[in-house]
C-alpha cells in the first residue's frame, strides 16, 4: 500500500479512537447468508469479490462481538505491526 493510502487508512492504530455506528440490521437466512445494504456497501467502496475478515471477541467462552474488516486493510495492518518485529529478528533494523 502506498504512503499516501497508508496515511489515510480507516483503521485507527491502537490506543486512538473512533467512531461506531449501528449501520443496519441485517438478517441471516436459513443457508447462513445475510445481505449488507447497497447504501453501505457503496460508502464501503464493497464490490463484488472483495473479501471480508469476520473478527470476534469472546468472553466467557461465548461470542459477545463481531465485525467485518476489509481483508486488504487486515492485511496490510498486520504487516505494519509485523514488519518492525520481523526487521528486528532478521537484523534488517539496525542503523
Amino acid at each position: 500500500m502506498d504512503q499516501k493510502k497508508q496515511a489515510s487508512s480507516c483503521c485507527p492504530p491502537p490506543g486512538r479512537q473512533g467512531r461506531c455506528l449501528v449501520e443496519s440490521l441485517v438478517s441471516i437466512d436459513e443457508r447462513g447468508q445475510m445481505v449488507l445494504p447497497k447504501e453501505f456497501r457503496d460508502r464501503a467502496k464493497i464490490s463484488p469479490g472483495d473479501k471480508l475478515a469476520l473478527i470476534s471477541w469472546e468472553k466467557d467462552g461465548e461470542i459477545c462481538c463481531m465485525t467485518l474488516m476489509k481483508a486488504d486493510c487486515l492485511a496490510e495492518r498486520v504487516r505494519e505491526f509485523l514488519g518492525p518485529v520481523m526487521r528486528d529478528m532478521t537484523g534488517g533494523g539496525a542503523s
